[in-house]
């Protein structure tokens, strides 16, 4: 008997320096498609913040459970005020760490057009600068905030190469841009905010193992967290004795 052999669809792999390559992207995300970039972490799974259906397809394709909110990722602290309010101990971060691995999560501005899907139920948005060349390309050609966890099936390990993307994602991606391996292969450092007082720090303590979950940043562990990070209002001196851990974070 004849064997057929059966290709399974691979999403297309292009590198992030053919200058039409990140155009094409920025097309294919305003269209409500998913796009795999790099970052200065990982790759993440990008889609269209604003756009619910777009949203609720990086849920699909990852499996991931719709409790478990997403990181948006914009081009400026500027931009990043335009959805979340941001106490001033939160901008000291900001102005220290940003472009970078750190995310910062505060209360949604309702006048924010980031889908609901993104906060899973939750009044916050976690919000973040990447500092990879082709994020921030990215960022500027599709002119939106780009919702993107990890482009990896849930529960697996993240991918730091465009090749790691397929092999998990396969066709379920529209374009996987390729910037090479990613430098740190850790998820970011994620900081949680009520008004003036951090409320939580969630690391990334080794490479496909996010502590980022919204429950670590919940009150419960607000006593312990103060403890550790001091008060919010003494964020400048955290970011000084912080500075070189933060780095090492997504």
């Amino acid at each position: 008997a004849k064997v057929l052999s059966v290709t399974i669809p691979v999403s297309s792999i292009t590198s992030a320096s053919d200058a039409s390559a990140i155009a094409h992207a920025a097309a294919l995300l305003r269209a409500g498609r998913l796009v795999a970039f790099p970052t200065e972490t990982v790759y993440g799974l990008g889609a269209d913040a604003t756009n619910g259906e777009a949203v609720a397809a990086i849920f699909a394709a990852k499996g991931r459970p719709s409790f478990n909110p997403l990181i948006v990722h914009v081009a400026s602290l500027e931009e990043a005020e335009r959805h979340v309010i941001l106490p001033e101990p939160a901008r000291r971060l900001a102005r220290a760490f940003w472009p970078g691995a750190l995310t910062l999560v505060a209360p949604r501005r309702a006048a924010s057009p980031v889908s609901l899907l993104v906060s899973a139920g939750l009044d916050t948005v976690a919000v973040r600068v990447p500092a990879h060349p082709v994020a921030q390309a990215l960022l500027a050609a599709a002119q939106r905030p780009i919702a993107a966890p990890s482009a990896n099936v849930s529960g697996r390990v993240s991918p730091t190469t465009a090749a790691h993307v397929a092999e998990g994602l396969r066709e379920k991606v529209a374009m996987i841009l390729d910037g090479g391996a990613t430098p740190l292969g850790l998820e970011s450092t994620v900081i949680g905010f009520d008004g003036q007082h951090v409320v939580g720090l969630c690391r990334a303590h080794r490479r496909g193992h996010s502590l980022m979950t919204v429950q670590g940043i919940r009150r419960h562990d607000a006593a312990l967290q103060r403890q550790q990070l001091q008060q919010a209002q003494g964020a400048s001196d955290f970011v000084a004795g912080r500075r070189q851990g933060l780095r090492q974070g997504h």
